[in-house]
């Protein structure tokens, strides 16, 4: 029986087993036959995008959860949290830079970037993990953080990480209010990277 786009859809938000590769581009032919659709698009981009999308959701959620299963844990306050994870802040030519030491042995959850910017681990030895996937860095070390990007780091070792924020603001509250948030929502319009991919034209011709 072919199904109508309607009952496809409902399928894959509501289960955890969505139809397979091979059973979902039947549906894409049968439908794309049945209606004599035209497509800017093919099967695999469609497919590929869709899967992007659940990526990036599940890992938002999961983070989420992570991230209050480890304030439920701690039970520390901030000001515990401040002493033990000391930051030095720096203003110069238009830049904010941001020195923040972690002790080893740390798990941090990081809020969500909403400007590019480059950072530095100049002391110690991380995993982090992100939209991206897990990745093993040791100082020194220097990389690019995306608009979007929220964290997840395990300290191996105590760490010094620098990030530097070019900004007009002069003060820390500023700044921050500037460059992070605590809700995906909050993101500016347009640079949400899930956004960007729901709201991909894949209209038909």
């Amino acid at each position: 029986m072919i199904k109508n786009i309607d009952e496809i859809n409902k399928e894959i938000r509501e289960n955890e087993n969505p139809p397979t590769r091979e059973e979902a581009k039947q549906h894409f032919v049968d439908m794309t036959n049945l209606l004599n659709l035209k497509h800017t698009f093919d099967f695999d981009e469609a497919y590929d995008i869709g899967l992007e999308i659940r990526r990036r959701k599940e890992f938002r959620e999961k983070i989420s959860d992570l991230e209050q299963s480890v304030i439920e844990v701690s039970n520390m306050t901030e000001e515990i949290v401040h002493k033990a994870n000391p930051v030095k802040h720096t203003f110069a030519g238009g830049c904010y830079i941001r020195e923040i030491y972690n002790p080893a042995n740390e798990l941090i959850i990081t809020k969500i970037h909403k400007k590019e910017h480059p950072f530095f681990l100049m002391k110690g030895e991380m995993s982090i993990l992100t939209e991206n996937g897990i990745e093993h860095i040791k100082a020194p070390y220097q990389g690019i953080t995306k608009i979007g990007t929220k964290r997840a780091i395990y300290t191996h070792e105590e760490c010094i990480f620098i990030t530097v924020h070019a900004t007009d603001n002069t003060t820390v509250e500023n700044v921050e209010d500037e460059v992070v948030c605590t809700k995906y929502e909050d993101l500016p319009a347009g640079c949400d990277a899930l956004e960007i991919l729901k709201e991909i034209n894949l209209k038909q011709e």
